[in-house]
């Protein structure tokens, strides 16, 4: 690749070929004693000197002629715009009615890279003209409009080519496959990169913050009823229904009318009488910016990031409680490896993220013993009665934020085809739980799901809410903050000092270790994400000896300083444990002995980088790696990556486990990818 190409990386909105096209047309011209580069402008055919701004705007004269069709005679360069006596300002790139060749038809307004102004600038110019398509690009990303009326700019996916109309662009049906067209037109031209989790604070800052709403609130309304749609549309093989289509006030009966079918296939999320409280302008952006996002895919990731920017914006930060990342969930998953007739729980569940792959792992094996084809997991086919059963006997998750329990409730229902076990309770309150569960409204949300997880405790005639009997508990309890409510310690060995006395703070991680512990049956077994110094702070020397009293330590994994980055810079680890039991009719055989190996682990290999953002695995031709279903593989050493990548963490454990004669890796088949 050239120099000049060379500057464009593989997230920028044009191609490698197109940036390769353009490095082809360059000439280095000496100017002030350096080497300048220039180019011939494909409109203007003059020598033009190729400032970052002129980049971009000659490589959208190359799309618009070479890959739109429009003929070089119909384009101005700067172009003066009027307003009033004022024709000042200048048009970066205007495109005339083929019809009406004094009529701009097209306004495309560049700037350099990673430079977001010139947005409303480009929208006067619409205005002052009556062009009906406008463009706002920096190279990197691009936004197109369509100028319904001069209130309203509806985003659209893409420009028309010159031999199609505007309404052959806007008003064809979509269907689920039309989504995933466009995915792969976004990865064609390198805009991946853009999330989900971009588009809403996008939609905030030009949108949401004005519209006097609760932005988590609608978006999360959108977000549900956009799933709902992609689903139901996809099992009957008709069109889309979540589409900006038609008037503003029309849009917003149609977008009620979904919402409401979707409140009524998952309950337990909205209330029932709950709208949409966005105006019908507003709802029209919103709605043109999400519909060409596909939603469903089998690891979550789209709506994850997406969830986590609003729940963190409005309460999970301030607990110290970030989501776990995906790739860390399923290394966890692998290697608790929990099974069919197994119970799994996560005591502060996030966004369901243990407890969805979870359902996804024991799936697999459920597809297997059937014989049947494993597919996307979180998908929009029906599941078989067998995975339904599972999730709603089996699959547990607590939170005592009532965002975080929404979203992972919704998640649940979703991926277990309308069955979920997520519950609004303060796990390590639980003294306080008969009071909360008393409540009518509670009741009418989670009482399903309480009444199945009564039948766990570890005696069922038990009368209170310590003990229960699950053989799985995954969590990433909350780091931050300390517990100071005597009555709230008062049950905890770990909240008194060892001369009996009441300590006056104890922080919440301590807390949630022992919780969990007491969560577990006997030869139960845990993952649970705890920061470094838990592990070698003098001062833990109590923690860890409670634990080992209680637990055989099967292996601790060092995580990478940047997973939970940008929220957070803290270093973490996970701790794999089962508890010692040398009852085999109590639970799986774990006989407690002196001595023991333990695995040990580090991650090498950076996921996220220093800003937050994923780091994306590459394949050895250079381009980005995608696995079997067409998503990008997050680059990671944690384990293989359906036999795309080599063999990690959890494949090593796997290994460990066996010759450890593990009881949960005994005699099962293997978890490695094929």
């Amino acid at each position: 690749m050239g120099k000049i190409a060379a500057e464009f990386s593989e997230f920028v909105l044009f191609s490698e070929e197109e940036a390769r096209a353009l490095d082809a047309r360059v000439m280095m011209r000496e100017s002030r004693g350096k080497q300048v580069p220039y180019v011939t402008c494909l409109v203007r055919d003059k020598e033009v000197q190729l400032k970052p701004e002129e980049r971009t705007r000659q490589l959208w004269l190359a799309r618009l002629i070479d890959k739109l069709g429009y003929a070089p005679s119909r384009i101005a360069i700067e172009y003066p715009i009027t307003f009033g006596r004022d024709s000042s300002k200048r048009a970066d790139i205007v495109v005339f009615d083929a019809d009406r060749p004094t009529v701009p038809y097209i306004i495309v307004e560049v700037k350099q890279a990673k430079y977001k102004d010139g947005k409303e600038q480009l929208r006067s110019y619409a205005h002052a003209t009556g062009a009906p398509l406008a463009v706002w690009s920096d190279g990197i990303l691009a936004e197109v409009w369509h100028r319904k009326n001069p209130n309203y700019f509806m985003p659209i996916h893409e420009l028309p080519r010159a031999d199609q109309t505007i309404e052959q662009v806007v008003d064809q049906p979509w269907t689920i496959q039309t989504l995933i067209d466009l995915e792969d037109e976004r990865v064609k031209e390198g805009k991946f990169a853009r999330s989900l989790r971009d588009l809403i604070e996008d939609m905030e800052d030009e949108v949401l913050a004005n519209a006097g709403v609760d932005v988590f609130e609608e978006v999360f309304k959108l977000i549900f009823t956009k799933l709902f749609d992609e689903m139901s549309s996809h099992r009957r093989g008709a069109a889309l229904r979540f589409r900006n289509q038609n008037t503003a006030a029309q849009l917003k009966l149609a977008i009620q009318n979904l919402f409401d079918d979707a409140k009524r296939k998952w309950p337990g999320v909205f209330l029932e009488d709950e709208r949409i409280r966005l105006s019908p302008d507003h709802l029209q952006v919103c709605v043109g910016s999400l519909e060409e996002w596909k939603l469903f895919n089998s690891n979550l990731d789209v709506i994850d990031d997406a969830f986590e920017y609003l729940v963190s914006k409005s309460s999970k930060g301030e607990k110290g409680q970030y989501f776990t990342p995906r790739w860390v969930i399923d290394m966890c998953v692998k290697m608790m490896n929990p099974k069919e007739g197994e119970t799994v729980i996560d005591t502060a569940c996030g966004s369901a993220g243990f407890t969805v792959h979870s359902m996804f792992h024991v799936w697999r094996q459920i597809m297997r013993a059937m014989g049947r084809e494993e597919s996307h997991l979180f998908t929009m086919e029906s599941k078989p009665p067998r995975c339904v059963e599972y999730v709603r006997d089996n699959v547990f998750a607590i939170d005592f934020d009532e965002k975080s329990v929404r979203v992972s409730r919704c998640l649940n229902l979703i991926a277990g085809d309308g069955e979920t076990n997520v519950l609004h309770l303060n796990t390590l309150d639980w003294t306080k739980w008969d009071e909360t569960v008393k409540q009518d409204d509670w009741q009418d949300t989670y009482g399903d799901g309480w009444r199945r997880l009564r039948k766990l405790r570890q005696n069922p005639r038990q009368v209170d809410y310590r003990s229960f009997g699950f053989d799985v508990l995954m969590a990433n309890p909350p780091f931050a903050g300390d517990i100071k409510q005597s009555d709230m310690l008062s049950p905890y060995d770990l909240a008194h000092k060892r001369d009996g006395k009441l300590e006056r703070a104890v922080a919440r991680d301590l807390l949630f270790i022992e919780r969990n512990l007491d969560f577990l049956k006997p030869g139960g077994r845990m993952a649970v994400v705890l920061p470094q110094g838990r592990f070698n702070n003098s001062s833990d020397q109590r923690l860890r000896e409670f634990i080992m009293e209680r637990c055989r330590i099967l292996a601790v994994v060092g995580l990478h300083p940047n997973t939970f980055k940008p929220h957070t810079g803290t270093k973490t680890s996970v701790l794999f444990v089962q508890k010692w039991n040398d009852n085999p009719s109590a639970g799986p055989l774990c006989k407690k002995v002196a001595d023991y190996d333990i695995f040990f682990a580090t991650q090498q290999v950076e996921s996220v980088d220093n800003s937050g953002r994923k780091v994306y695995r590459k394949s050895q031709d250079g381009t980005f790696m995608r696995d079997t279903h067409g998503h990008f593989v997050v680059a990671h050493d944690l384990f293989n990556h359906d036999g795309l990548t080599e063999d990690g963490v959890a494949e090593a454990f796997e290994e460990f486990a066996r010759k450890e004669s593990l009881s949960f890796f005994r005699g099962a088949p293997s978890t490695k990818a094929a």
